[in-house]
Protein backbone atom coordinates (compact mmCIF):
# COMPACT_ATOMS: atom_id res chain seq x y z
CA UNK A 1 0.00 0.00 0.00
CA UNK A 2 1.37 3.36 -1.03
CA UNK A 3 1.49 6.04 1.62
CA UNK A 4 0.50 9.54 0.67
CA UNK A 5 2.95 12.15 1.79
CA UNK A 6 1.57 15.59 2.68
CA UNK A 7 2.94 18.47 0.70
CA UNK A 8 5.69 20.41 2.36
CA UNK A 9 4.35 23.22 4.52
CA UNK A 10 0.84 21.71 4.81
CA UNK A 11 1.20 21.03 8.55
CA UNK A 12 2.49 24.53 9.15
CA UNK A 13 -0.45 26.03 7.23
CA UNK A 14 -2.99 23.98 9.24
CA UNK A 15 -1.29 24.95 12.51
CA UNK A 16 -1.37 28.62 11.57
CA UNK A 17 -5.05 28.52 10.63
CA UNK A 18 -5.95 26.69 13.86
CA UNK A 19 -3.94 29.16 15.94
CA UNK A 20 -5.65 32.12 14.25
CA UNK A 21 -9.06 30.52 14.81
CA UNK A 22 -8.25 29.90 18.49
CA UNK A 23 -7.17 33.53 18.99
CA UNK A 24 -10.29 34.80 17.23
CA UNK A 25 -12.66 32.65 19.28
CA UNK A 26 -10.90 33.23 22.58
CA UNK A 27 -10.59 36.98 22.17
CA UNK A 28 -14.25 37.44 21.34
CA UNK A 29 -16.14 34.72 23.15
CA UNK A 30 -15.05 32.14 25.64
CA UNK A 31 -11.44 32.52 26.75
CA UNK A 32 -11.29 36.26 27.20
CA UNK A 33 -9.88 37.05 30.66
CA UNK A 34 -11.36 39.74 32.83
CA UNK A 35 -9.30 42.84 32.31
CA UNK A 36 -8.18 44.09 35.69
CA UNK A 37 -8.79 47.77 36.22
CA UNK A 38 -6.85 50.06 38.53
CA UNK A 39 -9.01 52.48 40.53
CA UNK A 40 -6.40 53.02 43.24
CA UNK A 41 -7.10 56.17 45.28
CA UNK A 42 -9.97 57.17 42.95
CA UNK A 43 -12.99 59.08 44.26
CA UNK A 44 -15.96 57.14 42.92
CA UNK A 45 -18.87 58.37 45.02
CA UNK A 46 -22.25 57.00 43.87
CA UNK A 47 -20.64 55.03 41.02
CA UNK A 48 -22.49 52.10 39.44
CA UNK A 49 -20.54 48.87 38.90
CA UNK A 50 -23.61 46.62 39.17
CA UNK A 51 -23.25 43.28 37.40
CA UNK A 52 -19.76 43.99 36.11
CA UNK A 53 -16.87 41.52 35.94
CA UNK A 54 -14.09 43.30 37.83
CA UNK A 55 -11.99 40.28 38.79
CA UNK A 56 -8.52 41.16 40.12
CA UNK A 57 -9.11 44.91 39.86
CA UNK A 58 -7.73 47.31 42.43
CA UNK A 59 -9.79 49.79 44.42
CA UNK A 60 -7.00 50.25 46.98
CA UNK A 61 -7.70 53.30 49.18
CA UNK A 62 -10.54 54.38 46.86
CA UNK A 63 -13.53 56.34 48.16
CA UNK A 64 -16.54 54.26 47.08
CA UNK A 65 -19.19 55.70 49.37
CA UNK A 66 -22.73 54.96 48.12
CA UNK A 67 -21.39 52.94 45.18
CA UNK A 68 -23.23 49.87 43.90
CA UNK A 69 -21.51 46.59 43.10
CA UNK A 70 -24.76 44.62 43.18
CA UNK A 71 -24.24 41.23 41.52
CA UNK A 72 -20.68 42.11 40.46
CA UNK A 73 -17.87 39.59 40.15
CA UNK A 74 -15.23 40.97 42.53
CA UNK A 75 -13.11 37.83 42.94
CA UNK A 76 -9.58 38.72 43.96
CA UNK A 77 -10.30 42.45 44.00
CA UNK A 78 -8.28 44.66 46.33
CA UNK A 79 -10.34 47.00 48.48
CA UNK A 80 -7.40 47.55 50.84
CA UNK A 81 -8.09 50.67 52.89
CA UNK A 82 -11.12 51.56 50.74
CA UNK A 83 -14.14 53.47 52.00
CA UNK A 84 -17.13 51.24 51.24
CA UNK A 85 -19.55 53.07 53.52
CA UNK A 86 -23.18 52.65 52.44
CA UNK A 87 -21.99 50.57 49.47
CA UNK A 88 -24.34 48.02 47.89
CA UNK A 89 -22.53 44.68 47.55
CA UNK A 90 -25.72 42.62 47.43
CA UNK A 91 -25.13 39.31 45.65
CA UNK A 92 -21.54 40.25 44.79
CA UNK A 93 -18.84 37.59 44.62
CA UNK A 94 -15.97 38.79 46.83
CA UNK A 95 -14.18 35.44 47.05
CA UNK A 96 -10.52 35.88 47.96
CA UNK A 97 -10.92 39.68 47.86
CA UNK A 98 -8.70 41.86 50.02
CA UNK A 99 -10.74 43.98 52.42
CA UNK A 100 -7.95 44.69 54.90
CA UNK A 101 -8.51 48.05 56.61
CA UNK A 102 -11.63 48.64 54.49
CA UNK A 103 -14.54 50.61 55.93
CA UNK A 104 -17.77 48.65 55.29
CA UNK A 105 -19.90 50.72 57.68
CA UNK A 106 -23.60 50.39 56.77
CA UNK A 107 -22.64 48.34 53.69
CA UNK A 108 -25.19 45.96 52.19
CA UNK A 109 -23.62 42.49 51.99
CA UNK A 110 -26.91 40.64 51.56
CA UNK A 111 -26.26 37.30 49.81
CA UNK A 112 -22.64 38.27 49.07
CA UNK A 113 -19.96 35.59 48.86
CA UNK A 114 -16.80 36.46 50.78
CA UNK A 115 -15.25 32.99 50.82
CA UNK A 116 -11.55 33.22 51.67
CA UNK A 117 -11.56 37.03 51.76
CA UNK A 118 -8.94 38.89 53.81
CA UNK A 119 -10.61 41.22 56.31
CA UNK A 120 -7.95 42.19 58.88
CA UNK A 121 -8.89 45.49 60.52
CA UNK A 122 -11.99 45.87 58.34
CA UNK A 123 -14.93 47.71 59.91
CA UNK A 124 -18.42 46.23 59.57
CA UNK A 125 -20.50 48.43 61.92
CA UNK A 126 -24.12 48.44 60.85
CA UNK A 127 -23.47 46.23 57.80
CA UNK A 128 -26.34 44.06 56.54
CA UNK A 129 -25.06 40.49 56.23
CA UNK A 130 -28.24 38.45 55.69
CA UNK A 131 -27.36 35.43 53.56
CA UNK A 132 -23.68 36.39 53.28
CA UNK A 133 -21.19 33.52 53.04
CA UNK A 134 -18.04 34.09 55.14
CA UNK A 135 -16.52 30.62 54.66
CA UNK A 136 -12.79 30.59 55.53
CA UNK A 137 -12.72 34.25 56.59
CA UNK A 138 -10.77 35.05 59.76
CA UNK A 139 -12.13 37.86 61.94
CA UNK A 140 -10.91 39.54 65.08
CA UNK A 141 -12.94 38.33 68.07
CA UNK A 142 -14.72 41.67 68.63
CA UNK A 143 -15.77 41.95 64.97
CA UNK A 144 -16.94 38.34 64.91
CA UNK A 145 -19.03 38.85 68.07
CA UNK A 146 -20.74 41.88 66.50
CA UNK A 147 -21.44 40.06 63.22
CA UNK A 148 -22.87 37.04 65.04
CA UNK A 149 -25.41 39.33 66.74
CA UNK A 150 -27.01 40.12 63.37
CA UNK A 151 -26.12 37.02 61.31
CA UNK A 152 -29.06 35.27 59.66
CA UNK A 153 -30.15 33.79 56.36
CA UNK A 154 -28.75 31.34 53.85
CA UNK A 155 -26.73 32.25 50.79
CA UNK A 156 -28.79 31.38 47.67
CA UNK A 157 -25.72 30.45 45.61
CA UNK A 158 -23.63 28.40 48.07
CA UNK A 159 -26.54 27.15 50.23
CA UNK A 160 -24.55 27.96 53.37
CA UNK A 161 -26.08 29.61 56.44
CA UNK A 162 -24.44 32.88 57.42
CA UNK A 163 -24.22 31.88 61.10
CA UNK A 164 -22.52 28.61 60.15
CA UNK A 165 -19.93 30.32 57.94
CA UNK A 166 -19.10 32.66 60.82
CA UNK A 167 -19.00 29.75 63.32
CA UNK A 168 -21.34 31.72 65.59
CA UNK A 169 -22.68 28.69 67.45
CA UNK A 170 -19.40 26.78 67.87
Amino acid sequence: MKQIQPRAGWGRWVSTVLAMLFVLVCSTLVCSPAWANDYTKEILLNADFAGQDLRDSSFTKANLKNTTFQGANLQGVSFFGANLEDTNLEGANLAIATLDSARLVQANLTNAILEGAFVASAQFQGATITGADFTDVDFREAVLADLCKVADGTNPVTGRKTRDTLHCDD
